[in-house]
């Protein structure tokens, strides 16, 4: 496992603006931390271990900016209470990594691991390739890497898409789990701090030192009992290299006794009304308690609109979507509560469709997981793309103990 020391050294020489461009600050008196660690007679779960965490989430002392620079005078008050549960298990903070600006939530024309903060996040593996998602950094980080460890936020695939991009494991729990305190937020009802490692054990240690309870203890459920069913959803949309590797995934599965069905639980129009009625509240209720001194959305919007050289390179479309007035509420108060209603339906009904599955295989692009708050995780395998990039397949499902001991049992069929 890397040291802190060894990782605050990749962090400046690969990580830096001249290298991947993933890291957002760095606290290179951390080692001391590491120290102390080293010298308790309690050994924590993840004592010593050196971990990086997404802008979006605070930590005492750090700028918390979700990668704006409308928010570069946030200096963290408190820990979020996930970095207070990591501490309590001996993590060492060493910094904050990049990200997609306010998570994605700006522009339809924003890139993946572009903020006005940081610039642009270079993939882990190969420059040009798009790194994904929202929690850029942290993934690209834990590819490249520079921490064995690192904590991101998902609302719709900001862990899954970009750890998958990078070849790695990404979790996002059930909605709910984790506390959402001190995160800068997109959704109340979507929204979720997850871990991301190289494997799925290190990922799942990581979310268990999340957590306020631990993790109880997950073993392999055997091949020859699993029960996996494929999302057939918008598999075509896949390049030809992507759907070969995924039937050959689900052939080893089979192979092994795994029984396979099929779903096809497809995209769904109600994230855009819910996010954009929650965006605009949640980020004002983080603001108030902030050391930020623009707290409203509205500031928030002028700031980019009177700073166009730094703020709009893509523009902020996102943003002011999410502004309305008294006239206008009424509408959106009405679009949110049917947009509420849908996805309740929804969740009965794909729920119940996948209730007596271990886990649920994507193969092309869905949000179905996401409307239902479930758990998901990205499994790493031994093959790489054309491009050098790790394959990984994307799974979810209903219980989110016996999706993780599905995803230990594919990842280990994958690689051996």
């Amino acid at each position: 496992m890397i040291t802190v020391l060894e990782a605050i050294r990749l962090a400046k020489e690969i990580g830096g603006k001249n290298g991947l461009n993933c890291i957002a600050e760095l606290d290179e008196t951390a080692a001391v931390e590491s120290w102390r660690c080293s010298e308790s007679v309690h050994f924590p779960s993840l004592s010593g271990i050196p971990i990086l965490v997404k802008d979006n989430i605070d930590v005492k002392g750090f700028h918390t900016t979700a990668g704006s620079l409308a928010l570069a005078d946030n200096v963290a008050l408190n820990d979020a209470p996930i970095i207070q549960n990591l501490r309590r298990n001996g993590a060492v903070i060493i910094g904050k990594s990049n990200m997609t600006e306010f998570a994605n939530y700006v522009s339809t024309r924003m890139p993946g691991g572009y903020s006005s903060r940081g610039g642009q996040v270079i993939h882990a593996v190969k420059t040009g390739l798009d790194p994904l998602g929202s929690s850029t950094g942290s993934a690209v980080a834990v590819a490249a890497g520079i921490v064995p460890m690192a904590v991101g936020t998902d609302t719709s695939h900001s862990i899954t898409a970009c750890a998958m991009g990078n070849g790695i494991c990404g979790l996002k729990p059930p909605a709910g789990i984790l506390s959402q305190e001190g995160i800068i937020p997109i959704s109340e009802t979507f929204d979720s701090a997850g871990a991301m490692a190289q494997n799925v054990s290190d990922t799942l240690k990581l979310y268990s030192a999340m957590r306020d309870k631990p993790l109880s203890e997950i073993t392999q459920t055997p091949a020859g009992k699993l029960r996996i069913a494929v999302n057939i959803a918008n598999t075509d949309m896949n390049l030809q290299e992507r759907r070969k590797y995924l039937d050959e995934v689900i052939e080893t599965l089979r192979n092994n006794g795994a029984v396979i069905s099929e779903v096809n639980q497809p995209p769904t129009p109600e994230l855009s009304s819910i996010m954009k009625r929650e965006f605009g509240t949640g980020l004002e209720a983080y603001l108030r308690k902030s050391a930020a001194k623009l707290k409203t959305l509205r500031q928030i919007v002028e700031y980019y609109e009177t700073h166009p050289d730094t703020m709009m390179k893509y523009g902020c479309d996102l943003l002011r979507g999410a502004l309305y007035d008294s006239s206008q509420e009424a509408f959106v108060v009405e679009e949110y509560q049917k947009a509420m209603k849908s996805r309740a339906e929804k969740m009965r009904r794909m729920t119940e469709e996948i209730s007596d599955y271990d886990a649920v295989l994507i193969t092309g692009p869905t949000y179905a997981n996401h409307l239902c708050g479930l758990p998901t995780i990205t499994v790493a395998g031994g093959s790489h793309d054309a491009n050098g990039v790790r394959q990984a397949v994307m799974l979810y499902g209903t219980d989110e103990f016996r999706l993780y001991a599905a995803a230990l049992t594919v990842e280990q069929l994958l690689n051996s």
